[in-house]
């Protein structure tokens, strides 16, 4: 899958946005797509992190919250894949910054929308076999 140009959407994310988006998402997206945009949206927060960093998780970010993208969202199952491959090519980019508080942070957060096998789910999303 070739990614789209993700960049081009930072102007698309604000903090309100993110929320409502991920509030009213949540349940359809499932746990390791939320889990992944809260990583992204809290690591975005800290001090921590390089300009240049915090500008790709702001494309992502916007790329998420935009309801014009290569595969709009409202289409099951593949509506959120390409939000989900920007999301992972990020993460991928910034994994060595994110620290632990992020990661529990964004895991504390689920349970807000997830039972505990939901959420028990995240665990593989960052294994070796799947690229991170």
């Amino acid at each position: 899958m070739e990614l789209p140009d993700f960049m081009s959407y930072a102007n698309k994310f604000t903090q309100s946005d993110f929320v409502e988006k991920i509030s009213r998402i949540a349940k359809r997206a499932g746990s390791k797509l939320v889990y992944a945009a809260l990583i992204l949206y809290y690591t975005l927060q800290s001090d921590k992190i390089s300009v240049k960093d915090k500008a790709i998780i702001i494309g992502a970010l916007g790329y998420l919250i935009s309801p014009l993208d290569v595969i709009p969202d409202a289409i099951p199952i593949a509506g959120l894949g390409d939000d989900m491959a920007v999301l992972l090519f990020v993460l991928n980019k910034i994994w060595g910054n994110v620290s632990d508080d992020v990661k529990d942070k964004a895991k504390e957060r689920l349970n807000k929308w997830f039972d505990d096998d939901e959420i028990n789910e995240i665990d593989d999303l960052f294994t070796p076999d799947q690229g991170m």
